[in-house]
């Protein structure tokens, strides 16, 4: 699989990243059919795989589990070869998701994500909205925190996970990079791609297959990637099978 430039990044990425909710919670999760956490030798085991496949990108977030963890354990001889692309905002706990946006917080939840990921930056940092964007968005000292990661190093580019249209076009005037939704059954952020592919910038999608509830992956990636302002998707499995034919899927579009 061929890598691409994410938008204005520099980054080379797959087009087909790898999720990994799967990898450290199985609580409070929207999939049709619950699933045991793997076992870290199979997750090496899938890794090595998705190298072998050509899939480089790994979205994780704090709200995963103990994703970040265990990734800093499996990518430590490695981490060069992966792009990761992690969050800030959204913490899990007790079963329940709580969101802060604060200057501070963003500050401590980078310095944590960095040591569990056992590396000293991140490459890309999603803003983990909870849907109010705008609202997020529009916070001056939280963008000018997230900016100050990209200066110092700490990050190589910034951007947000969003929601809504409007958030998500606001996300590409202030930042270099957006997380949205784009399917068969869901296109009101369409104009985000719009955006996007006008003015180059990076567009990853996530829930391509709504959260594991369209099981027809390669249609669904046709109609998404037909849109020329998608730079690529996050699909999460922890099933070596799946990988590998969702990579088959995306060759054949």
């Amino acid at each position: 699989m061929d890598h691409i430039t994410l938008g204005q990044t520099g980054l080379r990425v797959s087009p087909i990243g790898l999720g990994t909710v799967k990898f450290g919670r199985n609580e409070g999760i929207k999939y049709p059919q619950g699933f045991d956490i793997p076992s870290e030798e199979d997750l090496r085991a899938l890794l090595d795989l998705a190298k072998e496949l050509g899939i480089n990108m790994l979205d994780t977030a704090p709200a995963y589990g103990t994703s970040e963890e265990r990734l800093g354990r499996l990518l430590s001889q490695d981490r060069a070869d992966w792009v990761i692309v992690g969050k800030a905002g959204e913490e899990f706990e007790d079963g329940q998701s709580a969101y802060i946006f604060t200057p501070d917080h963003f500050k401590y939840s980078l310095e944590r994500s960095l040591k569990r990921l056992n590396t000293d930056y991140i490459d890309v940092l999603m803003i983990h909205s909870n849907g109010d964007d705008m609202k997020i968005l529009s916070d001056d000292a939280l963008i000018r925190t997230i900016q100050d990661f990209k200066d110092q190093g700490l990050v190589k580019a910034i951007g947000a996970s969003t929601k809504t249209a409007d958030g998500g076009i606001k996300a590409l005037e202030l930042t270099d990079v957006v997380m949205a939704m784009y399917t068969h059954d869901y296109t009101d952020e369409q104009p985000v791609l719009d955006y996007a592919l006008k003015h180059n910038k990076g567009v990853i999608l996530k829930k391509l297959l709504s959260s594991g509830h369209n099981t027809n992956v390669a249609d669904a990636m046709g109609f998404s990637f037909a849109h020329k302002g998608v730079s690529a998707a996050i699909i999460g499995t922890i099933n070596p099978k799946h990988m590998r034919q969702n990579v088959e899927d995306f060759q054949a579009i």
